[in-house]
């Protein structure tokens, strides 16, 4: 398979947003597509801000920014992706969601291209039964916010080919990134690993065994985490966090996926995280500290 000349990112949210800044980056043209015209304004000034910080850093030059920006193309018409060689989507975490936009792509993309999913937790294999290709459907979860995040995690389903994977790692690697290889299961490694660790925090604080500034402290000073578990939740967005929770009770059949009661509750409330100004923490300028609820 010829390298990809040409990619295609469904969805314009910070994750989409950063993997069609990374495509721009490393001399792909990139369609970023959204059907919501005000997300893809938010995109094109966020990626803009990128580049320009990487420019203040030295990291890349102004004309190298200038050449990045020319490559990127916003567009609401899903059409524009006929001719892409590599697609990421990068949508809502939902499998009946993304299977609906799997077929859409199959049906209007070139034959040879390969249809990735940025998936955190949904079987690639699934995805790709909704496909007339599902040798050419593969994993491509990037971390957030993939410009400056090392890892990809590659998923194979049960038929990608050894030539998708193939062309998928060499994508990632020109992006400079770090791959590991996971087999279709619920949740994959990093989410299979980091998503119970946030839902027991929120047991914890659900249980009053601690605060969430204690909670989250303990975490960072105790075991060197950057981020405390509650405070990376509201990075995520509580509502990942809890799709991904059920995505894993489902998938694995235990009960100790079952999401945390205070978890729902949040979600519920439409407090999601730092996206909508409150989440564990309120990140609204002038407002009072919301204090945990009650067990339900």
């Amino acid at each position: 398979m010829a390298e990809a000349k040409s990619l295609g990112v469904v969805g314009s949210g910070q994750m989409g947003s950063g993997i069609a800044q990374l495509g721009a980056m490393y001399g792909l043209h990139v369609w970023l597509l959204d059907t919501d015209p005000t997300a893809l304004y938010r995109a094109n000034k966020s990626i803009s801000s990128s580049l320009q910080r990487f420019v203040s850093k030295g990291q890349i030059s102004q004309a190298a920014c200038t050449e990045a920006l020319g490559r990127l193309e916003y567009t609401s018409n899903i059409d524009e992706l006929r001719s892409a060689d590599f697609i990421v989507e990068a949508i809502v975490e939902s499998e009946d969601v993304k299977k609906k936009l799997f077929i859409e792509l199959d049906k209007i993309t070139k034959s040879s291209a390969i249809l990735a999913s940025n998936t955190s937790s949904i079987s690639i294999t699934r995805l790709a039964s909704a496909t007339s290709r599902p040798c050419q459907v593969i994993g491509m979860h990037f971390m957030n916010p993939p410009p400056i995040m090392k890892l990809v995690e590659i998923v194979r389903g049960a038929d990608t080919s050894d030539e998708t994977f193939h062309a998928t790692k060499a994508l990632a690697e020109r992006f400079h990134k770090t791959i590991i290889c996971s087999q279709d299961y619920s949740g994959f490694i990093v989410n299979r690993i980091l998503m119970p660790m946030i839902n027991e925090a929120f047991f914890t604080l659900y249980t009053g065994v601690a605060t969430k500034e204690d909670i989250d402290t303990g975490m960072k000073l105790g075991t060197n985490h950057p981020m405390g578990p509650l405070e990376l939740a509201d990075f995520i967005g509580l509502d990942v966090c809890l799709s991904i929770m059920k995505v894993l009770h489902a998938g694995l059949g235990d009960s100790k996926y079952a999401p945390c009661p205070l978890l729902v509750q949040y979600v519920d409330a439409g407090r999601v995280g730092r996206k909508c100004g409150v989440g564990v923490y309120d990140y609204r300028k002038g407002s009072e500290p919301i204090k945990a609820s009650p067990r339900l």
